[in-house]
């Protein structure tokens, strides 16, 4: 749903995205950049309770990851092993914002919230998981409720409007996240064993 917001997007990000390739930055050094950038936030702030600066921040870095696409098609750097670090930092990314939000709620006590937190941290990173085993196999894997976008939008709002003092928002952001996610799983294992039955039976490593 949100890749048709991209367009739109792209368009606000071209002149950075220009600017930055004008002095010699790599697409790959946004990427690693980004990650970095949300990681850390996510590990500073988030654990001291301070949800909506954290959001902030990581909703900058994040940006990071349109801005990198955008470069590399615009200086033609697009690569192989672009797409893969990528694609390899989006899941670090998560991780670390997940896991902010788990190691606050252990320190406020929260203990369930924090297993939700870690298990969509898991779930995100299965939901990935599917849909490139599957291209790896041949196959397509485009579908589902939440994908990454989704996922990260309702987790960053929610953190932050918590951060702001809307009761239960979080909770129930999370709560939402974690079943769609469970059930994005379960449409992908669904979409690819329908093409998978169609394909006479060999051997796969």
């Amino acid at each position: 749903m949100l890749k048709l917001l991209r367009p739109a997007v792209t368009r606000v990000l071209t002149p950075l995205g220009r600017a930055l390739a004008r002095r010699g930055i790599s697409p790959n050094v946004v990427t690693a950049v980004g990650t970095l950038g949300t990681v850390a936030a996510a590990l500073f702030f988030y654990p001291r309770g301070e949800l909506f600066p954290g959001t902030v921040v990581i909703t900058f870095f994040v940006l990071a990851d349109l801005l990198d696409g955008v470069m590399a098609r615009m200086v033609g750097q697009g690569s192989l092993w672009g797409a893969f670090l990528d694609s390899t930092l989006d899941r670090v990314g998560d991780a670390g914002i997940f896991s902010g939000l788990a190691i606050w709620f252990v320190v406020s006590d929260q203990r369930v919230l924090a297993g939700v937190a870690l298990f969509c941290l898991v779930a995100g990173a299965v939901v990935s998981y599917v849909k490139a085993r599957a291209e790896g196999l041949g196959m397509t894997c485009d579908v589902g409720l939440a994908e990454r976008p989704e996922r990260l939008v309702v987790g960053l709002v929610s953190a932050g409007l918590g951060g702001l003092g809307v009761p239960y928002i979080l909770a129930a952001g999370l709560w939402l996240l974690a079943a769609a996610s469970a059930v994005t799983v379960g449409q992908r294992l669904l979409h690819v064993r329908r093409q998978a039955v169609s394909v006479p039976p060999r051997t796969l490593r």
